[in-house]
Parts: structure tokens; sequence; C-alpha cells
């Protein structure tokens, strides 16, 4: 059984957070036409917040970090913080303190600060390692959406599971799927994550300065996936390493018509690499 310290510690900052105006909860509502699942798909009601706007450069919003989010601090140099723009209650981040770049190679230091929290509060995690991918800010954060007991991590789980077993096929983009060996020591995320680079063909960390290519890490207790990307936008969705756990949000610039007659599937198929 997990403690939980840091999910409980999360629900307090978020309180406060919200009293002073640091935090800003997204405003969505279920559009989840039989057609769409597995997948959960949320219309914003908000307005687009800045992180999924076009435009041109952005302020980094981690240097210096709001410390009305600070959920606590970290002896790998990480600093685990509150979304500032969530649509699940308790989305965390974890940044690396100083600089390092969202596109540059996870480095030991990042593994060691997820197994600590993932040790205490278990969840789905994912990373983006570029605007390709979906990522917002250039400086360094793996995200966290919390999940307790037999919860499932997220809708496209159950078929990732089936396909680790070999009851289900590969999806046709590129990847690799693997299962877990440690999920609450996290010894195992290291050699998952330079094995399935170099599968994948995106480099290794001692022979290029940076990864070949843009990808998503998505990872729970049992299973380990990493997607290779050429496009963060399709038919006006933007997709971030969470469309690939099945998780949709429609804007205003979303072409929803696009998505009823050719579905999410299609969608995710044509942001990530060909096998």
């Amino acid at each position: 059984m997990r403690a939980e310290r840091t999910w409980q510690r999360a629900r307090q900052v978020s309180q406060r957070a919200l009293d002073v105006g640091a935090l800003v909860p997204l405003s969505t509502e279920p559009v989840n036409p039989p057609e769409f699942a597995p997948f959960v798909l949320r219309r914003l009601l908000s307005t687009t917040p800045r992180h999924l706007r076009a435009g041109g450069p952005r302020p980094n919003p981690f240097l210096p970090w709001d410390r009305p989010l600070e959920v606590e601090r970290m002896p790998t140099g990480h600093v685990v913080l509150l979304n500032k723009y969530p649509v699940q209650q308790c989305h965390l981040l974890v940044i690396s303190e100083g600089w390092q770049p969202q596109s540059g190679w996870l480095q030991e230091a990042d593994w060691q600060a997820v197994a600590r929290v993932a040790a205490d509060t278990g969840g789905l995690w994912f990373f983006n390692s570029s605007g390709v991918a979906g990522a917002s800010q250039p400086h360094r954060h793996l995200q966290l959406l919390p999940r307790q007991g037999a919860e499932e991590s997220c809708p496209l789980a159950p078929l990732l599971l089936a396909q680790l077993a070999g009851e289900r096929p590969a999806p046709p983009w590129r990847h690799a799927l693997s299962a877990r060996r440690d999920p609450l020591g996290g010894s195992d995320l290291p050699a998952l994550y330079r094995e399935h680079c170099r599968q994948l063909g995106l480099g290794q960390p001692e022979s290029d300065p940076a990864p070949l290519a843009a990808y998503n890490l998505l990872f729970d207790d049992e299973w380990f996936l990493t997607v290779v990307r050429v496009r963060e936008h399709g038919a006006g969705f933007s997709v971030n390493g969470l469309g690939f756990a099945g998780y949709l949000l429609c804007t205003a610039e979303s072409n929803l018509p696009w998505l009823r007659q050719h579905g999410a599937w299609e969608l995710l198929r044509s942001v990530a690499a060909e096998p």
C-alpha cells in the first residue's frame, strides 16, 4: 500500500492555491458518444489557456516557479508542483529545480525523482519530449495524474495490457511497449527508457547530444510506452502524451466532425511516426 502523502499534500496546496488565484482549473464537459469509446473526449469551456495557444516564445513558468503551486522539494534537485491549468484535480508536475531542456535526454536524477514520488503516490505518468510531442514548456518536467488503488490509470490501459499479452495487435505507429518489473522501486525505468530509445532509433545519451526525434513516454505500474511523434496537431486537436493514453481535449479550433468521421485512432496515427 502506498502512503499517498504527496497526493494528500497536493490536495492541501490546491485549496490554498485556489484561494489566492494561483491555481486555474479548466472547465470542461464530456463529449462521449459511443463511437469514441474507449477514448475520453472533453470539450474545453474555459478560455483557451496560454500553453494551448499558437504564438511566439513564452516565458519559462518554472524559473522561478509559482510558489503557491509548490507541493514538495526533493533531494534529487527537483520540485513537485501543481499544474496551474488542470483538467483533473491534483495534476502534478515533477520539474528540474535548475534549467534542464525538455528536449534533452532524461537523466538518472530525473528517474530518481520519479521513483521517489511513485513509491508514495501511483498513477499515470507522461512526458512530452518537445513541442512536436505536445510539450507546452521548454523546461524539464514530467507529469503525473494520481490514481488510487485498483483504479485504471487511463482509458487505453486495458488495451495496452492486452497487447503485452499478445491478445491484441500493435497499433500502426512507431512505438515500443514493455512490462514494468519494479513499479514501486522504479529501478527498471532508466533501462526501459534507454532500450526504447535504442529500439526506436531515438539514439543514446553517450553518443548523441539529444534525442533524434520527438516522442512521448507514458507509464504506470504495469507498462511503459514510448511513441515517436512527427507533429503536434491533427484536425485542430492538440495531441500530447495523454492522447496515447485515451484522453483528448476539444477546443474551438478542433474539427469535431472530422473526428466523428475518421475516429480517434486515425487522429493518433496522423500525429505519430509510421512503423
